[in-house]
């Protein structure tokens, strides 16, 4: 696994059929969708985005939302196409696009393929059909298990997304499933514990998460039995095979640059030598008006200090297995990183087992990957 955070284009579609009760993403149950319009934008703000970014070499593109499957494969092509006129694009590139079960998207897998994507991330969630009726999915188990193997028959790279520490579930029975699940898996999957977001339908209703310490065995049984399946964690909630890890993943968590577009859409560019936070307008009826008018849809595009970019890069790149590489991180940032470490807690971390320290790398340990946050609070400074 190379070291190189790449240059990526994130395409945020904001569109589903259903609001799942747990997410919190900047997602609308849209259907009367002006697909030419949307298609005319999103090409606008690319376009936008490549006069600021010209020369860089793009080694991924991630269509993510809302539901991105639910886009005419038109459009996806023409979004790729454009790409390709906009920047230099990698021969190894990894084109992405998630997709959910059901058999009206299963039916467009072919479509996805012959547009370009060479990836595809379908969102399963569990194989459990009260589970998933729980999580207000619109697909069982068996339509999980279909998409598998149908997105396995278009696509040489699959990822698939399964949730866990719900209400009720035991650990035995996340074990089953994840091993269940693992028959019909390509060389990647995401694996995340139900966090009860605010704001979400299941925080208005009152749902509370599982105890804390069952949710440590459930995460201590993931890893246990993806690296005995030849799958191991590259990141707190994702794992791999060797040279299947999501380059799209691995440039923001190395702090590498990225395109965001899309309503939301959030993106980190860096324009002679000063880095960029942007982020586009929020309400795609808005941000869909703006892109008509301006060319683009940015919201925000705000200039970030070296001390910026190094509190995101340790937040970021703490969730990986592999860490902070030192050397890289300065330049990246400009600065080092122990400029932003409280190096009073620092040795107390890793004298109790939380981070791991070395003459090129820092990086937390499975335990202080298991309680992240925490470390980082205490970790870096304000």
């Amino acid at each position: 696994m190379t070291n190189n955070p790449g240059f990526g284009i994130y395409l945020h579609w904001p569109f589903c059929q259903t609001i799942c009760p747990y997410c919190d993403f900047n997602v609308h149950a849209q259907t009367d969708i002006d697909n030419a319009a949307w298609r005319d934008g999103l090409l606008a703000d690319l376009k936008h985005y490549a006069k600021d970014t010209q020369g860089r070499t793009v080694t991924s593109l991630y269509f993510g939302g809302g539901t991105p499957s639910l886009m005419p494969a038109e459009t996806v092509s023409a979004v790729i196409d454009a790409v390709a006129r906009h920047w230099i694009v990698a021969d190894n590139i990894e084109i992405t696009l998630e997709t959910n079960p059901t058999s009206s998207e299963r039916a467009r897998f072919q479509e996805f393929h012959a547009a370009g994507v060479n990836r595809l991330s379908v969102g399963i969630q569990s194989l459990n059909d009260k589970a998933l009726a729980f999580l207000g999915r619109d697909h069982s188990g068996a339509d999980g298990l279909k998409a598998l193997e149908e997105a396995k028959r278009v696509f040489d790279h699959t990822t698939f997304d399964l949730i866990y520490a719900l209400p009720d579930q035991s650990v035995d029975d996340w074990r089953r499933q994840l091993e269940s699940a693992l028959g019909h898996a390509g060389g990647h999957v995401s694996l995340y514990q139900l966090t009860i977001e605010s704001g979400t339908a299941f925080n208005k209703a009152g749902v509370i998460g599982v105890d804390p310490d069952l949710a440590a065995d459930m995460y201590d049984i993931t890893q246990e039995v993806m690296a005995t399946h030849g799958r191991p964690a590259y990141e707190v909630s994702n794992h791999a095979e060797p040279g299947d890890e999501s380059r799209h993943n691995l440039c923001g968590w190395r702090g590498g640059d990225y395109v965001g577009i899309g309503p939301g859409a959030h993106g980190r560019i860096t324009i002679d030598g000063q880095a960029f936070g942007t982020h586009q307008i929020h309400n795609p009826t808005r941000w869909l008006e703006k892109v008509s008018e301006d060319g683009n849809g940015t919201a925000k595009r705000r200039p970030l200090s070296p001390e910026d970019r190094a509190r995101e890069l340790i937040m970021m790149g703490m969730r990986l297995t592999e860490g902070i590489d030192l050397q890289r991180f300065r330049t990246v940032t400009g600065i080092d990183a122990f400029s932003v470490i409280d190096t009073d807690a620092l040795p107390l971390l890793v004298a109790g087992g939380l981070l791991t320290q070395t003459d090129t790398h820092l990086m937390a340990s499975p335990t202080g990957r298991l309680v992240l946050n925490g470390v980082l609070d205490r970790l870096i400074l304000d």
